[in-house]
């Protein structure tokens, strides 16, 4: 199948872009003709396809540093996904503080203050665009979701006022939800249950297609709204769940 090269000229940034969404949300842009850059606490070699950036987005100065070496590396910026996520299990009993510090930091505020570092350079695109990771929990109750449900109720949020407020500055801000996805995430979630294979079976039969969403298909929903076919959508939420959200199929 021909892949369109419907991102050729543009710079692309992806923050968590070493494993998981990230990681293919680096390659699926980069064969769509952008040039790419991966920001993330690892960096792997990404092959021809991204430059390798480290970058920690609970810390401000690494993120200056990490935008600036875009700059220096790209002349501009076009594309910023904001990928860069930690999960958490429980209900609101069983996360101390410290756990909704750190996970708020990365889902929430991670996701503000890439951004703001990267408003001057999205400001001079003429095809500028912000896509956040969020996720179903944002609108379904999911059991023991409580702290990973919070964070990405906030993003979706956010995403709304990001949109808002510089829309006019020709800048687009979407999200794209998805259902649960077979990274490397979610095994190492899986590994915190008692019976790993019991919980993976019921986290694929709770999409209605009847397995979990592929990291890919994500990918491919995240460089479509965040390129030109898409120029006239901002504030919207992409929802690529496998049905959970919408559909309520009978059993067999």
């Amino acid at each position: 199948m021909m892949i369109p090269q419907d991102h050729a000229g543009l710079i692309a940034v992806v923050t968590g872009g070493a494993s998981g969404i990230g990681r293919a949300t680096v390659h699926e842009l980069a064969a769509r003709g952008a040039r790419v850059a991966s920001l993330d606490v690892d960096t792997p070699d990404l092959g021809s396809d991204a430059v390798s950036l480290t970058c920690d987005i609970t810390d401000r100065r690494s993120v200056d540093a990490a935008l600036a070496r875009v700059h220096e590396l790209f002349g501009g910026l076009d594309v910023l996904v904001n990928n860069a996520g930690v999960s958490a299990i429980g209900t609101v009993s069983a996360n101390d503080d410290d756990q909704w510090l750190r996970v708020l930091d990365v889902n929430v505020v991670g996701v503000a203050r890439v951004t703001r570092a990267a408003l001057p350079l999205l400001r001079r695109s003429p095809a500028a665009s912000v896509v956040n990771l969020g996720s179903i929990a944002a609108v379904n109750g999911l059991p023991e979701r409580a702290l990973y449900s919070a964070s990405k109720g906030a993003v979706h949020a956010l995403t709304l006022a990001l949109a808002t407020d510089h829309v006019r500055e020709g800048i687009r801000v979407n999200c794209v939800a998805p259902g649960t996805v077979d990274t490397p995430f979610v095994e190492r979630m899986l590994q915190g249950f008692a019976d790993p294979v019991a919980e993976r079976a019921a986290l694929d039969a709770r999409q209605a297609t009847g397995r979990m969403v592929t990291s890919e298909e994500v990918a491919s929903a995240v460089a479509f709204i965040a390129g030109p076919a898409a120029a006239s959508i901002t504030g919207s939420c992409l929802l690529v769940d496998g049905g959970v959200t919408a559909l309520r199929v009978r059993p067999l």
